[in-house]
C-alpha cells in the first residue's frame, strides 16, 4: 500500500471519530509536528510511530514483506 493511502486513511478515522490532531497526538504520545507532517504528506514516521496512531483510533498496522523477483 503506497504511504498516501496510510494517510488518507488514518486522516479519515480521524474525522470520523471527531478527534482533533491534537487530541490524537496527545493520545497516542506522538508530536502534533510529526502527527501534522504525516498528514501533510511531508513526514517520514517510524513503524512504531504509525503503530501508536493506529491503536488510538482503532486500526490495525501491518506489514507484508515480499520478495522481489529479479
Amino acid at each position: 500500500m503506497h504511504i498516501t493511502c496510510i494517510i488518507e486513511q488514518v486522516k479519515q478515522r480521524r474525522k470520523s471519530l471527531n478527534v482533533t490532531q491534537e487530541a490524537l497526538a496527545e493520545l497516542s504520545g506522538v508530536g502534533l509536528r510529526t502527527l501534522r507532517e504525516f498528514e501533510s504528506g511531508k513526514g517520514n514516521p517510524t513503524l512504531r510511530t504509525l503503530q501508536k496512531i493506529a491503536d488510538v483510533l482503532g486500526m490495525e498496522l501491518s506489514l507484508n514483506i515480499q520478495k522481489i523477483d529479479d
